[in-house]
């Protein structure tokens, strides 16, 4: 099977390119922050890496002569989702409005066959600023884009197409008008839950370590771990009667229902976001198995190795060796289930 070459965008470590070699051999990459930049060259050391901001003309220049000297003729692009907003929230002259209008740029330089664009699931309906005008996102990429590409977009759950995370995410998919229809995914997978995924692993308590690499259990404050030891499986530690949160003055703590949460073991787990290492986070806590004495294992949040595991990644996934633990929480966190683009790139060949 011919492979497309590939360019990635804000390609971060690399962790949505990871199940793509059967489809893309990506030649060329760009990220703005370097150790980000150092990861992904670890894990990918044939593709040129081109650190830098792609607001910077010498930079995109770069990127554009280095596409074109490798033929490219695919471009995947996941912009960072802090640069969209609502109208009247925009700021004329903000740089981030600018991300979208380069990648736009890149792909009429570069006219790829086929092109990938993810981003937060209301992106399509967010607005822009161009040249002074307010304007969703979806009808740019229309106006400037639909003379020479058909343009489909959608809104997937990865939970559905073969990763144990819910995590849903918009994905603008170009085909240039001479090459064929990007095929859509139609057929939902069985869910895969957390406990498939990572029920195998050992119970580990805060600050305990084992012999499988990246299954270490991150230290925890003693109040942290007393009211999640007192948390049932899929509850927030918000309903305990006697250990909830509360300050040290003995005042009570009030928060969203999805904070100080342990997962389900039956279900896919929640989104894995940046803040993964911390209890008081989003949907954060081990699903933990109730003890004998009516408290439940596992206060702590998931390990390296669970959430390598609930992102979709190989059991055998290895990240850098320089690479501290809330660097790779932070990209992960940040990174695109790499099943998920399997999973559309099977609709261009």
């Amino acid at each position: 099977m011919k492979k497309f070459k590939g360019l990635s965008l804000f390609s971060n470590v690399g962790i949505a390119e990871t199940y793509s070699c059967e489809y893309i051999d990506f030649k060329v990459a760009n990220e703005l922050i370097q150790n980000r930049a150092d990861f992904y060259k670890e894990m990918y050391p044939d593709v040129d890496m081109i650190q830098g901001d792609i607001l910077d003309d010498v930079v995109f220049k770069k990127i554009i002569k280095t596409a074109e000297d490798n033929n490219c003729d695919f471009i995947m692009a996941t912009p960072p989702c802090q640069g969209m907003s609502i109208a009247g929230q925009m700021k004329e002259n903000d740089p981030r409005n600018k991300l979208i209008i380069k990648v736009t740029e890149a792909i009429h330089i570069l006219k790829p066959k086929y092109f990938l664009i993810e981003n937060v699931p209301n992106m399509p309906k967010t607005y822009i600023n161009v040249n002074n005008e307010d304007i969703k996102l979806d009808d740019y990429l229309n106006r400037e884009l639909d003379d020479l590409y058909n343009i489909n977009i959608i809104i997937l759950n990865s939970k559905d197409y073969g990763t144990p995370q819910s995590r849903k995410r918009s994905f603008v998919l170009g085909s240039l008008v001479s090459e064929k229809n990007w095929k859509l995914p139609i057929a939902k997978q069985k869910e895969i839950t957390v406990f498939n995924s990572i029920g195998h692993l050992p119970s580990l308590e805060a600050g305990e370590t084992s012999t499988i690499p990246f299954h270490n259990a991150k230290k925890h404050n003693d109040r942290h771990i007393m009211w999640m030891k007192n948390t049932p499986t899929g509850n927030t530690a918000f309903l305990n009667k006697v250990h909830y949160p509360k300050k040290e003055t003995g005042v009570r703590i009030t928060g969203f229902s999805t904070t100080y949460k342990r997962m389900s073991w039956d279900k896919p787990c929640p989104t894995i976001t940046m803040a993964n290492g911390s209890i008081s986070s989003q949907n954060n806590v081990h699903p933990g198995r109730k003890n004998d004495d009516g408290t439940y294992s596992d206060a702590r949040v998931l390990t390296l190795k669970e959430i390598f595991l609930l992102t979709g990644l190989p059991d055998d996934w290895t990240p850098p060796s320089f690479a501290s633990e809330n660097l790779i929480r932070q990209v992960i966190g940040e990174g695109v289930p790499p099943k998920l683009i399997q999973t559309l790139l099977k609709g261009i060949v």
